[in-house]
């Protein structure tokens, strides 16, 4: 992913310093920390906060996991204890 629309929002180590306001940002950040993801890796819910938790500042990632998974980013298991990406 190209991180030029969302440079703004990124410290120099490429995490996100904070959650912003419009919807298209939204959704670049959202993309953005997917890539951190590995395709065909299921996550724990701890395993998931990790990796989010590595990739932004604002000390959110029960928001940002639930983000990923309304815009279809993320798919979990119906009581949320496992996350992974949606095959293409």
């Amino acid at each position: 992913m190209d991180t030029a629309e969302i440079a703004n929002l990124l410290d120099d180590d490429g995490r996100v310093r904070r959650w912003p306001k419009k919807q298209d940002q939204k959704r670049l950040v959202l993309e953005y920390l997917s890539g951190k993801f590995t395709v065909g890796v299921e996550y724990s819910e701890g395993e998931a906060n990790a990796v989010l938790d590595a990739w932004h500042l604002f000390g959110d990632h029960a928001l940002l996991r639930r983000e990923l998974y309304d815009r279809g980013l993320v798919e979990r298991t119906p009581d949320g204890r496992r996350y992974w990406l949606p095959r293409p």
